[in-house]
C-alpha cells in the first residue's frame, strides 16, 4: 500500500505507541486521523503533524461512526486503520481483600472493561473502516485497505490477574484471520502486532528499578521496546502487500513468566 497522500486512522493516536504510528505514517505523507478520549493531547499531535483529530470514545457506537465521518470528510475514506486503543487493568479471578484478608470473587466490571475497550472497541473501529474501504478503488494487486491491530504478548503468555487482559488481546490475535478471509475478495488485508513490554506512558509511571527488572527479562536486546519501533513495524506491514492474516510478536524474545 502507497502511503503518500493515503488517508489513515489510528485509534489511541494521541500518546504512547498511538502516537509513534500517527507521525510515522505523516512523515511519510499519510493524510492521518487521530482518534482518542484525549481531546487536549490529541488536538496537539494532530496540529503537529498536519492532520485531524476526532474525540471518541471506542465503546460507543455511535461515536466511532461520528469519527469516521469527521476523519473521512477532512481526507476522504481511509486505506489504513490502525488500532492501538486499550486499557490494561489486573486482578486474580480468586483474590483477597487487602483490610480483612478474606477471599472475594474477580470484579467482573474489571472484564467487561478489558473486553469492551480492548476487544469490542476494536472490531467496532475495524468493522466501520473495513465498510468504507470495501468500496474505495483498488490500488496495486487490488488492495483496497490495510487494517493492523494490537494484541499484547499476553494473548499468549498472560501473567497472574491478566486473565481479563488477555481474554481481550486474544480475542484480537484469534479473529484476525477469519476477518482477513472475510474481506479477502474485496482487497482489504488484516494484520496483527503483538507487543511485548514497551515504553509507554503507563510504563513510564514506574520506578526506575521495575524498568531494569523488566529489561533484564528480555532476552536481546536487553531493553524495553521504543513506541518507534512499534511504529516502523506498521510501516512494514502497510508497504508489503503480501503480509496478510499475521500475528507478529515485537518483543526482543521475552516470554512472560507467571509473575
Amino acid at each position: 500500500m502507497k502511503i503518500d497522500q493515503t488517508a489513515a486512522v489510528v485509534t489511541g493516536g494521541a500518546s504512547g505507541l498511538g502516537e509513534a504510528t500517527a507521525r510515522a505514517l505523516a512523515a511519510k505523507g499519510a493524510k492521518v486521523a487521530i482518534f482518542d478520549r484525549d481531546a487536549e493531547r490529541g488536538e496537539a499531535v494532530a496540529a503537529e503533524i498536519g492532520g485531524t483529530f476526532c474525540e471518541v470514545d471506542v465503546t460507543s457506537d455511535d461515536k466511532v461512526a461520528a469519527a469516521f465521518d469527521k476523519a473521512r470528510a477532512a481526507h476522504g475514506q481511509e486505506r489504513i486503520l490502525v488500532n492501538c486503543a486499550g486499557v490494561a487493568n489486573a486482578a486474580k479471578t480468586v483474590g483477597r481483600d487487602k483490610a480483612t484478608g478474606e477471599r472475594k470473587r474477580y470484579p467482573m466490571h474489571q472484564f467487561e472493561l478489558a473486553i469492551g475497550i480492548n476487544l469490542v472497541g476494536t472490531f467496532r473501529c475495524l468493522s466501520h473502516s473495513a465498510f468504507g474501504m470495501v468500496s474505495a478503488d483498488p490500488q496495486g494487486d487490488g488492495e483496497r485497505g490495510v487494517i493492523i491491530n494490537t494484541a499484547s504478548v499476553a494473548a499468549e503468555d498472560g501473567q497472574i490477574g491478566q486473565a481479563a487482559y488477555s481474554a481481550s488481546k486474544g480475542g484480537v490475535v484469534a479473529m484476525a484471520l477469519p476477518i482477513a478471509r472475510d474481506l479477502m475478495n474485496d482487497g482489504v488485508r488484516v494484520n496483527t502486532i503483538l507487543p511485548g513490554i514497551f515504553q509507554t506512558p503507563m510504563m513510564a509511571m514506574m520506578p526506575p528499578e521495575v524498568h531494569d527488572a523488566l529489561a533484564a527479562q528480555v532476552p536481546f536486546p536487553k531493553r524495553l521496546g521504543t513506541a518507534e519501533e512499534y511504529a516502523a513495524l506498521v510501516i512494514f506491514i502497510v508497504e508489503n502487500n503480501y503480509l496478510n492474516a499475521e500475528s507478529i510478536r515485537l518483543d526482543g524474545g521475552i516470554r512472560m513468566a507467571p509473575r
